[in-house]
């Protein structure tokens, strides 16, 4: 786990791509078990650490993740997802050739399955879903893309792309094309938000990595 800032509010990592979120009946070691246990090493806290787990990377997808040292900062930062002014820019790789803009969806999550699919509006229980997104370059048939997300839902950017014809490179889950054994060239890129006590604006960006050697 590489940490890229921490202070009594705010612990800000680059999580491994396999790695979950936190922990599943996998029972591999999770991020939220990870990063407890860094604080209560670094620290030498007594007892049961806290960390407030306010946002989820899938468990193939790796990048900047933010987690809450203190309740309060879990709150203000789960606020600030809820009005939207928690900024996410991931990083991917798509078959085929987009045009760029916006994708627009309405999802339902089958938890049996644990896939979410793209539904009619009307469909009973199904989410908005919402994505800005340009493409940053092309090469043999596959386009990477900068993809800001505007609403976050489960497995949002997978579904909407292979949804609108553009599969995500290496997505066993949403790309039949997918090869076994490679990570999906998905990365969480970058996130902007306000910090909860100093009301000052935080922005952290993963170190540049070569999603082209990496995923394919």
């Amino acid at each position: 786990m590489k940490v890229l800032y921490e202070d009594n509010h705010l612990l800000v990592v680059i999580k491994p791509p396999g790695v979950p979120t936190q922990a599943d009946s996998s029972n591999d070691e999770d991020m939220l078990t990870i990063a407890k246990q860094y604080i209560k090493d670094k620290y030498d806290k007594p007892g049961e650490v806290f960390l407030g787990l306010v946002h989820r990377l899938d468990r193939p997808v790796g990048g900047v993740m933010v987690f809450a040292r203190t309740s309060k900062a879990a709150a203000r930062l789960s606020e600030q997802i809820r009005k939207g002014t928690f900024q996410k820019t991931y990083i991917c790789m798509c078959d085929g050739r987009p045009k760029g803009g916006a994708m627009e969806h309405y999802l339902l999550k089958d938890t049996y399955e644990n896939k979410v699919v793209a539904v009619s509006q009307d469909t009973r229980g199904a989410k908005f879903a919402r994505l800005k997104y340009e493409v940053i370059g092309y090469k043999d048939g596959v386009s990477t893309c900068q993809v800001d997300l505007i609403t976050g839902r489960a497995h949002q950017i997978r579904v909407q792309f292979a949804a609108s014809g553009f599969p995500l490179v290496n997505d066993m889950k949403y790309n039949k094309n997918a090869k076994p054994g490679r990570w999906i060239a998905l990365y969480s890129k970058s996130i902007a938000f306000e910090h909860p006590t100093k009301k000052e604006p935080m922005l952290f960006s993963a170190p540049d990595i070569d999603l082209i050697n990496i995923h394919t």
